[in-house]
């Protein structure tokens, strides 16, 4: 099943500019948390960049960062900030295997459809070198929907997260967090924050 929605990528490509320029900060506090484990100048991708901002911290601490987006418009947003290339890359079409010692998902995966998280995930921890770590966060729910936007969101609870990481065995550890904070369209949300570290 494909991750691409294209109601979703329309409001992308009409709003990259607001949505990149907008006064957000990057995710220090949680980029803390991911980069605990990695060592200095670990390669980092970074699915879903948006406007770039934390592809541009990560790159401020000295890691090797890949950043890419499913959007052509974001990625050439989040290019000029950054100036360097941003790969488009939908999540399906992930391919590498063992190229990175991180994969950072911010608010992105939540886009991709209920029945094809599964198989993204696996794509993921097989691009994840061993020991590999992996954050994404969604928007807490029950059933999939659309937002005030248009925007498409699969709105998970945190038991039906964890299952889509598949069999535990494959990670050292799964860590599943829910707190509460807002996004671009400013409306209070629960949020749900993974991190997972491959098994060696």
């Amino acid at each position: 099943m494909s991750s691409k929605d294209d109601q979703t990528l329309g409001f992308y490509a009409e709003e990259a500019g607001a949505y990149a320029g907008r006064d957000r900060q990057a995710e220090h506090r949680r980029i803390d948390i991911f980069a605990a484990g990695l060592a200095p100048g670990a390669r980092i991708l970074e699915l879903g960049c948006g406007g770039g901002q934390d592809s541009e911290e990560m790159l401020r601490r000295g890691f090797d960062v890949v950043p890419t987006d499913g959007s052509p418009e974001l990625a050439q947003q989040a290019a000029q900030r950054l100036g360097r290339e941003v790969r488009v890359l939908l999540f399906e079409n992930l391919d590498e295997v063992a190229a990175y010692d991180g994969v950072w998902a911010h608010a992105c995966l939540l886009h991709a459809p209920r029945p094809a998280l599964p198989g993204i995930i696996d794509r993921i921890h097989a691009a994840l070198r061993p020991c590999g770590a992996f954050y994404a966060s969604f928007k807490a729910g029950e059933a999939e929907g659309r937002d005030s936007l248009g925007r498409y969101f699969n709105y998970l609870s945190s038991a039906e997260l964890r299952d889509a990481f598949g069999a535990p065995s494959r990670w050292q550890s799964l860590q599943i967090e829910e707190e509460m904070g807002s996004g671009y369209d400013r409306m209070a949300t629960r949020w749900l924050h993974a991190l997972a570290i491959k098994a060696s």
